[in-house]
């Protein structure tokens, strides 16, 4: 057996680990922690406009279900007052009928006192 096949893995993590910051160190120098640094307020920025839209959103729902009950009481109050309406003008032609009936029931009776 190969002497790396022996070795702990956990210590070939640990040695991978240290051999990529070796890298990063190389690659990016000593600007890594800047770059570090402006993706973490990158990150926090994101997430604060994210939770800042989520907020937006729920005050939008919230606004738009008092906009659709305030809605629909204000069409349920004209339904009604129209249904009303409409009531009353059928009562108002039924009454108008009665009175052509009681009035040739008049004029029948008129004729014929005037005939007799």
């Amino acid at each position: 057996m190969s002497k790396e096949s022996k070795t702990n893995p956990a210590q070939n993590t640990v040695d991978s680990n240290s051999k990529i910051e070796a890298i990063k160190n190389l690659i990016f120098g000593e600007n890594i922690q800047q770059y570090d640094s402006e993706f973490e307020e990158l990150k926090a920025d994101i997430l604060k406009k994210k939770q800042e839209l989520n907020d937006l959103i729920s005050d939008a729902r919230e606004e738009l279900s008092k906009s659709i009950d305030s809605l629909s009481t204000d069409l349920n109050i004209r339904i009604t007052d129209l249904e009303s309406k409409l009531e009353d003008r059928l009562d108002d032609i039924e009454d108008e009928k009665t009175s052509r009936n009681v009035l040739g029931e008049a004029l029948i009776e008129l004729g014929k006192k005037i005939k007799a």
